[in-house]
């Protein structure tokens, strides 16, 4: 909403700027919060109704409200919609920040940008421009080609007419990650799969392609690997390169050292301002869905929040791989490994 500011409060874990090794804390106010501090009260008063007010007995299609109250065996879907709320990822995106900042120590960008919304494709540029989230913030879309900014700006706001919502794709994009981050050898720790999971957790999240995606089960083999070719100078890929990029970085649960390319789908917002019908669990009648506060789309800030996720699996790819009990132990560890794959590949001319 408007009247949320987003600021940032650091209640411990940092000092002078730089980790302590504590849990980092951190308050992000809901400035709505004074407005439902009766209905949200932890307390059980005195002459509480057996349903407060803002009570939901009429659950929405498409959220978590009715399978989580015959799980939970609660009779007010208030509270499993509170915690099943997109806001907790908020946190996610504050987390992610921090990955962030350990992640730049060693070269590593991420940024986003949508690629679908509402039924209309948006063109990926030939060449992507070396900051991403610059042009992609520059749009009121996070897209990457203006002009099909007005054609989506035009269907959300018919949609919008309508009482509807709209769904969408984003592409995010981790650049500087070297190979050998994730593993083949076990289940659980093949960075792809954990990259998969990340995503698919964010809310309203129903697909999650790597590369080429279920493009590639479509193509022939010949059309959907990526053949190799030396690269002297280039240690972040073991001095190679892939002539394409259809994997998305990834082979085998493992980096390749090529852009980590992860498109991620997310379902059009199941509050509507027209509502579905649905059945009301306190009658067991048909009825109309309640309609909570909700938007058209939240396709432009699933980037941001996708983003976070990413940065926090590779960032404990990064903790798993390099260790250390410092920074600047890490880097000699990451130092060490760059040197040493440098050496493993080397040209004819070279040799």
């Amino acid at each position: 909403m408007q009247i949320e500011k987003d600021a940032v409060e650091f209640l411990s874990g940092l000092r002078a700027g730089e980790t302590l090794g504590s849990p980092i804390a951190m308050l992000v106010a809901n400035r709505d919060w004074k407005n439902w501090q009766e209905i949200m009260d932890p307390a059980l008063r005195e002459g509480d109704p057996e349903l407060r007010r803002r009570a939901v007995t009429r659950p929405r299609p498409g959220h978590a409200d009715l399978s989580g109250m015959l799980k939970y065996d609660r009779s007010d879907a208030r509270d499993i919609l509170e915690r099943a709320s997109a806001r907790e990822t908020t946190a996610r995106v504050s987390a992610g920040a921090i990955c962030r900042t350990l992640l730049k120590h060693f070269g590593v960008r991420i940024a986003s940008h949508v690629v679908h919304l509402g039924g209309i494709d948006v063109p990926r540029p030939t060449a992507f421009p070396d900051d991403v989230n610059a042009l992609a913030d520059a749009s009121p879309l996070r897209t990457l080609d203006p002009a099909s900014d007005a054609l989506i700006i035009e269907r959300i706001d018919a949609i919008k007419r309508e009482g509807n919502t709209l769904g969408g794709i984003c592409e995010v994009i981790c650049d500087g990650a070297p190979v050998g981050l994730g593993s083949h050898v076990s289940w659980d720790r093949k960075l792809d799969g954990r990259i998969a999971a990340a995503m698919m957790s964010i809310p309203a999240v129903k697909a999650v392609e790597i590369g080429l995606g279920f493009e590639a089960a479509r193509r022939t083999g010949a059309e959907a690997h990526d053949e190799i070719d030396p690269a002297p100078a280039s240690p972040l890929t073991g001095n190679v390169r892939r002539r394409t990029n259809r994997a998305g970085g990834l082979e085998g649960g493992i980096t390749t050292g090529e852009p980590l390319m992860i498109r991620v789908g997310m379902k059009p917002i199941s509050t509507l301002m027209r509502p579905l019908t649905t059945v009301d669990v306190a009658t067991g009648e048909t009825a109309v869905a309640v309609a909570e506060r909700s938007d058209v789309t939240a396709v432009p800030a699933l980037g941001v929040i996708a983003e976070a996720m990413l940065a926090f699996v590779v960032a404990q790819a990064f903790v798993e791989k390099f260790g250390g009990d410092s920074l600047r132990e890490m880097r000699r560890n990451y130092d060490s490994y760059i040197g040493a794959i440098a050496t493993r590949i080397t040209s004819p001319a070279a040799s």
